[in-house]
């Protein structure tokens, strides 16, 4: 008994208000008859099953219901119903006529001649539909129709004649929905039955203490509410910022540290920076709308000084270069896409040093941003992503840099498993691609595309070839390495579980 009334002193006020109806076993009767909500009514049950006082069983319920189009027809009756009312006055009559007359649409004549010859009701001759049942028949409620009516109702609770129905309606638009809903099933434990037995009206317990039971001392004669301060409590979700722009801000933090510049511009870019003045020949695959997302609109174009060296290096190349030998269109490299890459981040950055002189060499600039390709979706691509572009402007830097660099970016965002192969990219000569381990997928993830700009590249922006290294990794796939996750789908999902789960970036 004592401890009977210990644990009814542990007992917050709506766990007392809904105790005297857990019998009913039924979560909207228990409601009407404490007059408290759902969400009070569930959460002072959890207490209870804390308490071990009841335990919840949590069920699936498949429940089919009326759709959108359902309603209407519970309301004008079926589109088989209409026609037949209409052939019971015609008797015969032509399709075209029939559909007239019915007001029914397309489908909606079309399903209701379907429904009418599988139950032998009509008969198509020489396209006019000719009735073929009796009055009687054409009175009588059909098993749709009456199963319309009675819904929602309980899956696995329907007649052989209700499947039927159902058999019938589920292929027809909007007529039925079916939901999965929880049903929540109350068990009253030996302890909670012995509790049940008792008077729980003990007196009043104070539940805080306030200005005005302090001052009146009203604490004095009254007892406080015990507390179990070692049960489990609603796990509190501190704000936090998307995994993904903390690890961008991670990545800034690098390549300052390293002693780096911020590049920043606009998603939407002309074609002459993103592609035009990396020396990506204007028909180039990679420009294609499979690969770009192009704009339906035009912009102007950069310094006329600039646009002449673009063009003088694709159609003739410079320094004894060949060029693309081709005739390159001013109009073309005015097209807005989504960028594809930062690096037209780079050629602007370049562009601005070459105006103003070459005075701040050597130099050194990264990006951080999301680009735009027209990819299939899947574990390991999206048509959108994140990439850290980075250049080092120096006449003094070689190859042996490039690697250096990377090498030291990806350690510092984890990975000590690199390796580099010889790649080809239209803007960079010699160009490199790199890989890092993915040790759950057990394979080899491509994340770095880098190389030495051209002097195709450099010379129109700079004014004279000066080597400048650059690079621009796949960022999405190390943030997927370092969080563990194995699909990159995962990151846009809006999952609030998940965004939940992720601990926040400490490194």
């Amino acid at each position: 008994m004592e401890d009977i009334k210990k644990i009814a002193e542990y007992l917050s006020p709506n766990e007392k208000r809904i105790l005297p109806f857990i019998k009913e076993k039924d979560i909207q009767e228990i409601c009407r008859k404490s007059a408290l909500d759902k969400v009070a009514v569930l959460r002072a049950l959890e207490y209870l099953q804390n308490k071990k006082i009841v335990i919840l069983n949590t069920k699936k319920e498949k429940i089919v219901e009326i759709g959108v189009n359902g309603a209407l027809y519970k309301r004008k009756g079926l589109p088989e119903r209409r026609l037949l009312n209409l052939l019971d006055t015609k008797k015969i009559i032509s399709l075209e006529e029939a559909q007239k007359q019915s007001k029914l649409s397309d489908d909606e004549f079309k399903a209701s001649i379907g429904a009418l010859k599988k139950k032998a009701f009509i008969e198509l001759k020489n396209g006019k539909i000719i009735l073929n049942t009796t009055k009687e028949e054409i009175s009588r409620k059909s098993l749709e129709e009456s199963f319309i009516e009675y819904l929602p109702l309980n899956i696995a609770s329907l007649t052989p004649e209700q499947k039927f129905a159902l058999d019938s309606l589920k292929n027809r638009r909007d007529i039925i929905d079916t939901r999965e809903e929880s049903i929540i099933e109350i068990e009253i434990t030996e302890l909670g039955k012995k509790i049940l037995k008792q008077d729980l009206n003990i007196e009043d317990l104070i539940e805080s203490l306030t200005p005005e039971i302090l001052k009146k001392g009203v604490w004095k004669s009254k007892k406080f509410r015990r507390y179990n301060v070692t049960s489990q409590v609603p796990e509190i979700n501190g704000g936090k910022r998307h995994f993904v722009n903390q690890a961008s801000d991670y990545a800034r933090k690098i390549w300052t540290e390293m002693g780096f510049k911020e590049m920043n511009g606009n998603l939407l870019q002309s074609s002459f920076w993103n592609f035009d003045a990396l020396f990506t020949a204007q028909d180039h695959p990679v420009r294609e709308m499979q690969d770009t997302f192009f704009i339906n609109k035009k912009t102007e174009l950069p310094a006329s000084k600039i646009v002449k060296a673009v063009k003088q290096s694709h159609e003739k190349g410079v320094n004894g270069s060949k060029g693309w030998q081709y005739s390159w269109n001013e109009e073309e490299a005015k097209r807005l896409v989504l960028r594809t890459h930062t690096t037209c981040l780079s050629a602007q950055t370049l562009a601005k040093l070459g105006e103003a002189g070459l005075k701040e060499l050597p130099a050194k600039f990264f990006a951080v941003g999301k680009c735009f390709r027209n990819e299939t979706i899947d574990w390991g691509h999206g048509f959108e992503f994140n990439q850290t572009e980075g250049i080092v402007v120096d006449e003094n830097a070689n190859f042996k840099h490039l690697i250096g660099y990377l090498k030291e970016f990806a350690k510092k965002m984890g990975f000590e498993k690199v390796r580099f192969r010889p790649a080809y990219f239209p803007y960079t000569e010699p160009s490199l691609e790199g890989d890092v381990w993915n040790e759950e997928k057990q394979k080899w993830m491509e994340v770095f595309g880098a190389g030495i700009f051209r002097p195709e590249v450099t010379e129109p922006l700079l004014g004279k070839p000066i080597p400048v290294l650059a690079w621009g990794p796949g960022f999405d796939r190390m943030i997927m390495r370092i969080y563990n996750i194995q699909d990159l789908r995962e990151f846009y999902k809006n999952d609030l579980s998940l965004l939940r789960k992720i601990k926040f970036w400490i490194k």
